[in-house]
């Protein structure tokens, strides 16, 4: 499925945040993120990150059910002012079959 900007319109449905996998934190975005939440990075670092497999790079933790920390009950982003770069590349940086068939917007885009 392709799906191009024209016509991909985020519904801010949360999909993309409820799928299991690494959300990917830059050292910025990390200290951003930490501001944002009135939070130093140590203690963001601690409270709501991971290392990834590598064991070279911080991922978002998730919640038991494999979404986002912060994926809110209503579907917002809870640092949508300061979400990483990962999330806001989301369908054209990045994509999966899964998510692209789950997704309203991509599956609305009439590029299946």
């Amino acid at each position: 499925m392709k799906v191009r900007p024209e016509t991909f319109h985020c519904q801010r449905c949360g999909t993309c945040c409820r799928v299991p996998g690494y959300v990917a934190l830059t050292h910025d975005e990390v200290e951003k993120i930490a501001a944002f939440l009135g939070l130093d990075v140590y203690t963001f670092t601690a409270q709501y990150t991971t290392l990834t497999y590598n064991r070279r790079d911080l991922t978002l933790i998730e919640r038991e059910d494999g979404g986002c920390i912060f994926l809110e009950p209503d579907s917002s982003c809870r640092i949508q002012a300061v979400k990483p770069q990962q999330c806001i590349g989301f369908p054209f940086a990045w994509k999966s079959k899964q998510l692209l068939e789950q997704c309203p917007a991509c599956r609305g885009s009439g590029q299946g």
